[in-house]
């Protein structure tokens, strides 16, 4: 039951996603706005999760986690009425930036409560079902998004948090223990969380005007340029600090590392998954409600396999598990590449699907090895960079991944810099298509090869420990 009070939250929170992303067209036509704008409805939600998911997680490891939790919980609930009031696309995105917050509070801490919970032989299945329910919430989402925004508006995506909302703060005030501080009296790093947050918007900022107004642009080089000045510092302070809030001695564990980096670089290259609606919207025709039942296909396979990989990994270790999963996401971005415009819808759902087996496969037993290698007064900041990891993935692969399916859009279509590409040509817009998913098949690849250094590391490290 206490799992369900948390996995309900985590459900809200990839449901509110997976509704909002299929409803950026709609979102664009009525509120009269161009794609680079439009993009900042799902940028503003999850920058604003990226730059406080490490702030919340060290939160989490000096107070109760779970009153953060259901303030955050109540946050999310009052957020998600005020986006459906939005008069306009501004006061939309800044509504969404507030949702934000409520989503950092509940999704920093998740993992860290299902980890003290459960205890270690059981931690795989655990995360697995936290994987599972992941999947549900994306499933839901498209088909449950259509047909809202078909029958009653697109209001009614954010409204339906509400009813969920209650029922989840239900299951976590009865169910869900207090979870204290595992080492009392611990102070916040300001300066980082300042930093952090600083570096993040610029760099958010710099990609999405950059496809507005091109990359050469002094302001957007500015921009990018504060970003990587700012990681820097940001570093350095960390380093400095007597109680930082990420503590960089967890990284002298290279296994830990290297599964971190494999999940910023999984969600980095996947974001491009928000570029579809446009092609089976606005070039193939098919109404919201036939995109959602289409886009649920990846999602539904993730549901299916994360709790078995869970348990897999549970028994035979994660390393092995996860570089399959791998490889099967290189083969899905492949696939992907291959959509053209006499696409059927079978053909559609055949593409998608793999992406759901892959990403399933390797999800649950990439996180249960890092939050196993970290100190029970550290779970909250392992369970927030686990987080961050997704968080930063998302908000960074999402500019990025537009910007790379701009570039082709607008070169296939012979098009100016600063064109709106959702006026391009529909065959410029497959090129678009085709070119994001074959960048996203080589940065899958990279993290397929850092899997591969990941599974050396662990062998030599038990043969060292086995031989002493």
């Amino acid at each position: 039951m206490a799992i369900a009070g948390i996995a309900l939250g985590v459900f809200m929170a990839t449901l509110d996603t997976s509704i909002v992303n299929i409803s950026l067209p709609t979102l664009a036509d009525y509120f009269d706005t161009d794609f680079a704008t439009i993009q900042w409805v799902v940028l503003a939600y999850g920058l604003v999760i990226t730059s406080l998911m490490l702030s919340v997680a060290r939160i989490g490891d000096m107070l109760p986690k779970k009153r953060i939790y259901q303030t955050g919980l109540i946050i999310f609930i009052i957020s998600s009425c005020l986006c459906g009031l939005a008069p306009s696309v501004g006061w939309l995105i800044a509504f969404r930036a507030l949702q934000g917050l409520g989503g950092t509070m509940m999704q920093a801490l998740g993992m860290a409560m299902v980890t003290e919970i459960f205890p270690a032989s059981e931690r795989g299945r655990a995360l697995g079902t936290m994987g599972a329910v992941v999947s549900v919430g994306i499933a839901v989402g498209p088909p449950l998004g259509g047909l809202l925004i078909g029958l009653v508006g697109w209001q009614s995506v954010f409204w339906v948090n509400l009813p969920v909302g209650l029922i989840t703060a239900f299951f976590v005030y009865r169910y869900v223990p207090d979870l204290r501080s595992a080492r009392p009296g611990q102070r916040f790093d300001v300066a980082g969380a300042a930093i952090l947050m600083a570096v993040l918007i610029a760099y958010a900022s710099g990609m999405t005007r950059g496809q507005s107004i091109g990359f050469s642009s002094p302001l957007v080089l500015a921009l990018l340029i504060t970003a990587g000045l700012g990681l820097l510092v940001f570093l350095a302070v960390e380093r400095k600090a007597a109680q930082p809030m990420v503590d960089l001695k967890l990284f002298r564990n290279p296994l830990f590392s290297i599964n971190l980096l494999m999940g910023f670089l999984v969600f980095l290259v996947l974001a491009a998954g928000f570029i579809m609606p446009f092609l089976l919207q606005n070039v193939l025709g098919y109404s919201t409600q036939i995109v959602g039942l289409m886009m649920m296909s990846t999602p539904i396979a993730m549901g299916l396999v994360a709790p078995i990989a869970g348990t897999l990994s549970d028994r035979y270790g994660s390393r092995v598990i996860s570089l399959i999963g791998l490889l099967v996401l290189v083969v899905g971005c492949l696939v992907m590449s291959t959509l053209n415009t006499s696409v059927t819808p079978l053909g559609i759902v055949a593409r998608m699907a793999p992406f759901g087996i892959g990403f399933g496969l390797f999800q649950a037993p990439n996180n249960s090895s890092i939050m196993g290698s970290a100190p029970r007064e550290r779970l909250g900041v392992a369970s927030g960079l686990i987080g961050l990891s997704r968080t930063l993935g998302n908000s960074s692969g999402l500019p990025l991944m537009g910007s790379i399916y701009g570039a082709f859009v607008l070169a296939a279509g012979n098009l100016p810099v600063g064109t709106d590409v959702n006026t391009a040509p529909a065959q410029a817009v497959v090129v678009g298509i085709q070119g994001a998913y074959i960048v996203a098949a080589v940065g899958i690849f990279i993290t397929t090869l850092l899997a591969v250094l990941a599974l050396w590391v662990d062998a030599r490290r038990k043969a060292r420990q086995t031989s002493r």
